[in-house]
């Protein structure tokens, strides 16, 4: 790699391919299924990770999100504010994230990482240290937030992955 566009694409592109691997296969009911009653679906987790890549990097992009834009929102038909990430879901809202089928939770995967990749690479070294958000101290540059996003997703498909191997265990025992 010879830029640092292209390692952060790489980073992105690991998300991806982590995100497929913990949606490989399962069903509906399964993507639903929760370890117990307070934790996360391996659905739930795939679209917040999914839902903040999209405002974060289409925010510092100028850009509208895949999620209105593309119509991902009228496809899930989610029971939320249009502008609603999964930040601050309550139990209650996770569970709301159900009977989704693994190809729609994909589909606005990679809609999501082909935006991602088309603006990464755009960018030039330089562009990344450009204050995106003023609200910290210290303010945020483009870089920490690109690194922030990754950071976020990847524990995210982390967890899905352990919920996965969990209900994997289970059905084996039954």
């Amino acid at each position: 790699m010879t830029t640092t566009a292209a390692l952060l694409v790489d980073a992105f592109d690991r998300v991806r391919d982590s995100v497929h691997h913990a949606a490989k296969g399962l069903s509906p009911e399964q993507l639903s299924a929760r370890v117990d009653d307070g934790a996360n679906s391996i659905g739930w987790l795939l679209w917040h990770l999914s839902r903040i890549q999209d405002d974060h990097v289409a925010a510092v992009a100028g850009t509208e999100q895949a999620w209105t834009a593309d119509g991902w929102a009228e496809r899930f038909a989610l029971p939320f504010e249009l502008r609603a990430t999964g930040y601050g879901h309550t139990s209650s809202d996770v569970a709301r994230v159900c009977d989704i089928s693994r190809d729609r939770f994909i589909g606005y995967h990679d809609d999501v990482h082909d935006r991602t990749v088309r603006y990464l690479t755009t960018l030039s070294d330089t562009d990344l240290d450009r204050i995106v958000d003023r609200h910290w101290v210290p303010p945020v540059t483009l870089a920490a937030r690109l690194v922030s996003v990754i950071s976020d997703d990847l524990q995210h498909v982390g967890q899905a992955a352990f919920v996965r191997g969990v209900l994997e265990r289970r059905a084996l025992r039954e």
